[in-house]
């Protein structure tokens, strides 16, 4: 029979729910002055820069647009449903569907205005990381969506 051998336990304690709740609040009061700054951004972009604005950005060339959409998009920050509003009326001024796509997905993905605040909470490799991929990604896929569009249409 086995003795009951007094070893120490593979787990390790957890924290009690009142010390998770106080770690967590002290994070959010940590970074809150970074998103007040960040939506104070956000806002005076949203209230400076028109449609009308940036479509005297595009060229109609499709490489180029996609890669200027792209950028703006970064650039841009707001609420993802304007990025459509946004979209509809750069189309209607004649932008490209190309730059119009890019604008979209980065607008929705990229957010260089919030980097400072990502790198605050999630490091700055993964902050690095993320905006790389995510930029290549919406080139690939703002060419490779506006192709489709035009084959099937």
């Amino acid at each position: 029979m086995h003795k009951n051998l007094n070893l120490p336990s593979k787990e390790k304690s957890r924290p009690s729910f009142l010390q998770m709740v106080k770690k967590s609040a002290l994070s959010f009061f940590s970074i809150m002055p970074m998103l007040i700054g960040v939506i104070g951004l956000v806002g005076l972009f949203q209230a400076l820069v028109t449609p009308q604005m940036l479509a005297t950005l595009f060229q109609g060339i499709p490489f180029v647009d996609t890669l200027i959409g792209t950028v703006t998009g970064g650039i841009s920050a707001g609420h993802p449903i304007l990025s459509y509003v946004l979209g509809g009326e750069l189309l209607k001024q004649g932008v490209s569907l190309y730059a119009v796509t890019a604008f979209v997905l980065s607008w929705v993905t990229l957010g260089l205005i919030q980097i400072p605040m990502e790198v605050e909470v999630f490091g700055r490799h993964f902050t690095l990381y993320r905006n790389i991929i995510a930029f290549v990604f919406t080139l690939i896929i703002a060419i490779a969506t506006t192709f489709t569009v035009q084959l099937l249409s």
